[in-house]
């Protein structure tokens, strides 16, 4: 049995090592258990391989139903703890209820969207009834989260792990100076409050992992991603295919940006479909590597906003199945048409 557990031990390291995601890490520690289990039961007793492996097929039987019991618990664990941070999020909400019909005060905050002949009052009452959850409080989260909240969506929730710092000011402008050090879920939705009191705001003050994505997305109509990493924006993408959630994704780095609404239950492709592998080393820097003007994260995340409330209130033709790039510096914009590829491991058998 000792030969077996160093033989695990060496393909979860080699698996660190290389940054192998951990669901293939365990995929293959299972492969390793399934070709014990299947030598000890093909080899006679007394073979050399099976006194190698050491223990009979019970303990081996044993061991794997211990194992299993023990990722059963962690998984119920785990539900629980994302369920007890939604409640946890609506209990933090002290506002008044926003069900029912519009007040006075909501008839005439959103009276530009009701004479909208493409919004009018029931696009307004979708948008009142509607859940969106934001990953990411920073540069793009900052202008999608404000025009959200002023457009009246009902529930909006926001899960970042982050602060705010000095360098966040110049460009993530729902955040103020005196926040500095603040979460910025909760900073985020002290201004989306101040702005309206109508909506609902989530504040989830943690970083969103797979493990609790699918509990959290679950609860949303949509998401959007303002996350700034190839691979944070790979797990969100992930998680909202397998809860069939369209994605309204954006990207900016120095003077350029992108937007596009990735959403294979409709037949648009999903992140993985144009990105097949995460860029190279140094060929996607962060802001903070490469630098960003200020105003960028402003245009994109207003394109981001504007694309959630077409998606809701079914008003023009959004982004799905375009990418929308804009050049910033030469003002210069530009769709390309992007389709969904029928051997994308992510979205391929949807």
């Amino acid at each position: 049995m000792t030969l077996v557990l160093i033989l695990g031990a060496v393909i979860w390291g080699l698996g660190m090592v290389m940054k192998t995601p951990v669901k293939a890490r365990f995929l293959m520690l299972g492969l390793l258990y399934v070709a014990v289990l299947f030598a000890h039961l093909i080899l006679p007793d007394g073979h050399p391989l099976r006194q190698m492996l050491g223990g009979g097929l019970g303990s081996w039987l044993v061991l794997g139903g211990l194992v299993a019991l023990i990722a059963v618990y962690r998984a119920g664990l785990t539900r629980m703890r994302a369920r007890a941070r939604v409640l946890e999020a609506d209990r933090a909400d002290d506002t008044a209820s926003r069900t029912g019909p519009f007040s006075d005060d909501e008839l005439e905050r959103y009276a530009r969207h009701i004479v909208l002949r493409e919004v009018g009052g029931p696009g307004q009452k979708r948008l009142k009834d509607a859940k969106v959850l934001v990953v990411g409080a920073g540069g793009l989260g900052a202008p999608v989260l404000l025009y959200l909240g002023a457009a009246g969506v009902g529930t909006i929730g926001v899960i970042d792990d982050d602060t705010v710092s000095t360098s966040n000011l110049q460009r993530q402008i729902i955040h103020a100076d005196a926040d500095f050090g603040s979460p910025k879920v909760h900073s985020a939705a002290k201004r989306i409050r101040a702005i309206n009191p109508h909506v609902s705001v989530r504040a989830y003050n943690q970083r969103l992992t797979p493990e609790i994505a699918p509990e959290i997305f679950a609860d949303y109509d949509l998401v959007v991603d303002g996350t700034d990493t190839f691979a944070t924006r790979q797990m969100v993408n992930d998680a909202a295919v397998a809860a069939s959630k369209p994605l309204i994704a954006g990207a900016i780095t120095q003077w350029e940006g992108q937007v596009t609404i990735y959403d294979p239950a409709a037949g648009a492709p999903c992140l993985t479909c144009l990105f097949p592998k995460a860029p190279a080393a140094g060929l996607a820097p962060s802001c903070a590597e490469a630098g960003v003007i200020g105003a960028l994260p402003g245009i994109i995340g207003s394109i981001m906003a504007l694309e959630t409330i077409k998606e809701i209130t079914g008003a023009g033709t959004t982004l799905r199945g375009i990418l929308l790039l804009w050049d910033g510096l030469d003002a210069d914009a530009r769709r390309i048409s992007v389709a969904k590829r029928p051997d994308c491991p992510t979205c391929g058998s949807i």
